[in-house]
């Protein structure tokens, strides 16, 4: 297989065969964001891909179970591109039980909903979908290239495609001052269309960003760690999702906090509030393993 620049994958991604079928992001302009910045975008040939999953199956097997296609937003190719290349998987490795990839909702509603079940059927099981935020004037600020309304559109339409949908919310994104709209717009948003899994992550400022230099210049101000945990508390209190599972899988996150929902509403709120009971002083800010 070959690589070029830095290959990103999700935390529950780390057992797939990655195989990148495009290099970097088509949006690339995420104020908080520092992954592909001197990557230009560019979709890999279809032969070339097949080439690598050849080496892949020379290499490993056929026994491979999971294949996430990799850079940031693959969801953009062509449909009858991404259909060869599911099918070519499929053909490769019998034991195939899902192909994954990264598809912000401006790209997944792109789409159709017809095209979308077509990948279905081809094997794509899952899309990695980054909100963020449900909140408009947050998503503005930070570039996304999206708003709530579009992220419910295409959280609906993959769900009705019968695609999983693994949606990320960033804590802390709307900083100090906009915390609670962040944590209930967001609620409003994931609410909407119940994604199969909510994935929370901690905003740490990364160098070379936009949002890094806000927050070097006092402009934008991190959460401190209980102001982060009530946030999600905030979040999880508001959340009317049916069936969908939130989790905290990051080392960024100050605690591990998992469940159901709704059933295990209570029992993570409970989680929280113990969290909440810990001296600030305990916790290690995760920036400062970054700065």
């Amino acid at each position: 297989m070959r690589y070029e620049g830095m290959v990103y994958r999700p935390p529950s991604e780390a057992q797939s065969l990655i195989i990148q079928a495009t290099i970097g992001c088509p949006h690339n302009r995420c104020t908080f964001c520092s992954l592909y910045k001197n990557t230009k975008f560019r979709i890999r040939p279809v032969e070339e891909i097949k080439e690598d999953l050849r080496m892949a199956r020379d290499y490993y097997g056929e026994y491979i179970e999971s294949v996430f296609f990799a850079d940031g937003n693959t969801i953009i190719m062509k449909t009858e591109q991404l259909l060869d290349i599911f099918e070519y998987t499929r053909s490769l490795f019998p034991y195939l039980e899902r192909i994954t990839v990264y598809g912000s909702s401006r790209f997944v509603n792109k789409k159709s909903l017809e095209d979308l079940k077509r990948l279905r059927a081809a094997g794509l099981k899952r899309i990695h979908t980054g909100m963020e935020s449900g909140d408009d004037i947050i998503l503005e600020r930070i570039k996304k290239g999206t708003n709530s309304q579009e992220i419910i559109s295409a959280g609906l339409k993959l769900k009705e495609a019968g695609i999983s949908v693994s949606e990320y919310y960033l804590v802390g994104i709307g900083g100090k001052e906009r915390s609670r709209e962040h944590a209930l717009n967001s609620a409003l948003t994931l609410s909407a269309f119940s994604p199969d899994f909510i994935r929370l992550r901690t905003y740490v400022p990364m160098p070379n960003t936009p949002l890094y230099d806000d927050y070097q210049n006092g402009v934008f101000a991190l959460l401190s760690p209980h102001e982060a945990l009530r946030e999600v508390r905030l979040l999880i209190e508001n959340l009317n999702c049916d069936n969908s599972q939130l989790l905290s899988d990051h080392i960024n996150n100050y605690w591990n906090v998992y469940g159901i929902l709704p059933q295990d509403k209570d029992k993570m709120l409970a989680e929280i509030d113990r969290a909440l009971a810990i001296d600030e002083s305990r916790f290690r800010r995760p920036e400062q393993g970054r700065l």
